[in-house]
């Protein structure tokens, strides 16, 4: 019966679809340009049909392509023929050569290997701990973990599956509700297409031609405000019915000590810290026989957050200590440029050398074999010939050779003073010396395991992405390139964790060749799809539509958000980036919108697409894990106050949008 409904669901939007080309159409007065939009309807109609989009895209563009060039000639002509394939191999071509695309396939295969390296069950079960004194705990360390997982990994599907076999029945056995246990496991499972390094992204800036890293760098800050959005409406609503979200009862909180460790707990009781360095330095009988590799273990494990303190506080504090490099320029250079930017509106040659009028290029050196300065008055003399000269007296360096000196310094180029530390430096310093001092005061063996478990589970991932993600967002990187260490470095975790096998990595071979496949065959029958759209005027007349509007920037806006929220319903986010961005992007231009802020924007209603029905594609993945009392319509009922949510993070991000533009104007400006 609900098979039924989404059925009827799916040929009622075919039938409003067909009843629009049928009404709105002109027929009496057909152009080009109306076939183009005809083009566009039945691509939709096709692709809710099930047909597959890269070769439904494919043979459309082809065939109105064709149809194109037969009604600017001579009809069905073998000129026409040859033009079309003509332009379905240039387009080929010139996707194939796309230097963006060459990440996707090393981002796949990384996420393919982190996944199979079975960290997430360990990641949710030290994240359960950790949190276990939140409300709604459970739920609160699934959407954690699906961030977490979700980043390493780009893969939906995956990490929805995976938390729905690991987390849903803990949540269930809890006594959760199944709507807030569907809802965090479908959410957090998509936080994947938004938050970097995001296959989305790739795709987005391959179509629109805007930069993959400054992507990565603007969707960073807009994906963690809506995971924390979703944990801040996970605590709310437990905090305020318990009956949704009972708390964990206080046995499920704690862990059982390993023989060492129980050993030197009851020898040295209370904090952790203290009992470590007693038990190695001045040990008691009952603490004697343990093992000094466990007791150094994890003194090391404990000793982490200070060493990370003190890393980060003291690089911090040599970037913003140290002075801005300025440059002195003499005088003589600068009255020269001035003359030179009055006489001919350029910047004169140091030295006084001017372009001899009416030359058009070169001058010929002198016949006397060596290169002459012309004399300037005023300027340095040329010293004679076979002999070196210091210049007379204490005077400046020459013009062409500006000397760069710290900020604040005396000119000398050699003045090294450091800056004074900012105020809000210290501040955040003294912020996270409490924060450390709080996790030593409070640190006993129980959260001493839990904080090894997420040393062992979460710290390597984090590692693994901040080294991708920094490498592409400083500079130090291409997204390919950094894609390619990535890939090395889930390799390097699935050998560490002992996954690392010829089926393991034959698996993930595969799939990665397989969705490499399926991106790239999407963007060629875009691009086909493009051409003849174009050819048609289609694309003239959505613009000269939505300027016939006279809309301002906002309601254009409100607008492309709420045609983008629609399509979500029956189509997934790769039809929608192929097929509509391109329509979209050229508009931009004309109501002075930064292709980079609108990008976010739609990444962000772009996480509609696996959350709304009827083609929720999480939804579908998480119900094929489910217990069989968990029915689609629950779980769809779950993902609504979190669509609710989306909706939130897309309008203050159009409030504030310094949320997604600050760090890329930071880093790139």
């Amino acid at each position: 019966m609900k098979t039924n409904r989404a059925v009827w669901f799916g040929f009622s939007c075919i039938g409003i679809v067909i009843a629009m080309i049928a009404f709105l159409t002109p027929w009496g007065s057909l152009t080009s340009g109306h076939i183009g939009l005809l083009m566009l309807a039945l691509i939709v109609v096709a692709i809710m049909l099930g047909f597959p989009t890269a070769f439904t895209l494919m043979g459309m563009g082809v065939l109105f392509t064709f149809f194109s060039y037969s009604m600017q000639g001579d009809g069905f002509s073998p000129r026409a023929v040859r033009q079309t394939l003509d332009l379905m191999v240039q387009r080929t071509y010139a996707t194939m050569t796309n230097e963006s695309l060459i990440s996707i396939p090393l981002f796949v295969f990384m996420g393919y290997l982190v996944e199979r390296a079975n960290l997430i069950e360990k990641l949710f079960r030290s994240m359960h701990l950790a949190l276990a004194r939140l409300p709604g705990a459970l739920a609160v360390a699934t959407l954690v973990t699906c961030a977490i997982f979700a980043t390493a990994t780009g893969i939906v599907g995956a990490v929805v599956t995976l938390m729905g076999l690991l987390a849903m029945p803990a949540m269930l056995k809890a006594g959760y509700s199944t709507g807030l246990t569907s809802g965090s496991i479908t959410a957090g499972g998509c936080l994947g297409i938004l938050i970097p390094p995001s296959v989305m992204l790739i795709v987005y800036g391959a179509t629109t031609g805007v930069s993959v890293v400054q992507l990565y760098a603007g969707a960073l800050f807009p994906g963690i405000m809506l995971a924390g959005l979703y944990v801040v409406y996970v605590i709310i609503v437990s905090a305020l019915r318990p009956d949704l979200a009972p708390p964990l009862p206080a046995a499920e909180r704690q862990i059982p000590l390993p023989e060492d460790a129980a050993r030197v707990a009851r020898a040295h009781p209370g904090n952790a810290m203290a009992g470590l360095l007693s038990a190695l330095f001045r040990p008691r009988p009952g603490s004697a026989a343990a093992s000094r590799p466990f007791l150094w273990t994890h003194l090391a494990v404990a000793l982490a957050p200070v060493v990370l303190f003190a890393a980060v506080l003291g690089v911090t504090h040599d970037i913003v200590t140290t002075p801005a490099a300025t440059y002195d320029i003499p005088d003589e250079l600068r009255l020269e440029s001035a003359q030179g930017m009055a006489d001919g509106g350029g910047l004169a040659e140091p030295g006084g050398l001017a372009e001899p009028p009416g030359a058009g290029g070169l001058a010929e050196p002198p016949a006397t074999g060596a290169l002459a300065e012309p004399p300037v008055e005023g300027g340095p003399a040329e010293p004679a010939a076979g002999a070196l000269m210091e210049p007379p007296g204490t005077q400046a360096p020459p013009a062409a050779q500006a000397q760069p000196v710290a900020a604040g310094g005396a000119g000398t180029g050699t003045d090294t003073a450091r800056l004074p530390a900012p105020y809000g430096y210290w501040i955040g310093f003294g912020v996270c010396a409490a924060i450390v001092a709080i996790f030593y005061l409070l640190l006993n063996w129980q959260r001493l395991l839990v904080f090894r478990m997420l040393m062992e589970s979460f710290f390597p991932l984090a590692i693994m992405i901040a080294a991708v993600l920094g490498s592409i967002t400083f500079g130090l990187a291409t997204p390919s390139e950094a894609a390619a260490m990535g890939a090395l470095g889930g390799a390097l975790l699935a050998l560490a964790y002992r996954r690392l096998n010829m089926p393991v990595l034959k698996e993930s071979v595969y799939l990665t060749a397989k969705t490499t496949a399926m991106v790239c065959w999407l963007f060629v029958g875009s691009s086909i799809f493009s051409a003849a759209f174009a050819l048609l005027g289609g694309q003239a007349i959505v613009e000269s539509w939505v300027l016939s509007l006279g809309l301002s920037k906002l309601e254009f806006l409100i607008l492309a958000q709420i045609i983008i929220f629609l399509l979500g319903w029956p189509l997934e986010w790769t039809e929608i980036i192929v097929i509509f961005m391109p329509i979209f992007v050229p508009l931009l231009t004309a109501f002075d919108i930064d292709p980079l802020f609108f990008g976010l924007l739609v990444a962000l209603n772009l996480q509609t697409a696996f959350l709304s029905p009827p083609v929720a594609m999480s939804a579908f993945y998480l119900k094929g894990v489910a217990p069989p009392q968990v029915t689609l319509n629950q779980i769809f009922l779950g993902m609504m106050p979190f669509m609710g949510i989306q909706i939130v993070a897309i309008f203050l991000l159009y409030v504030f949008p310094g949320i997604g533009l600050w760090l890329p104007k930071l880093l790139y400006n």
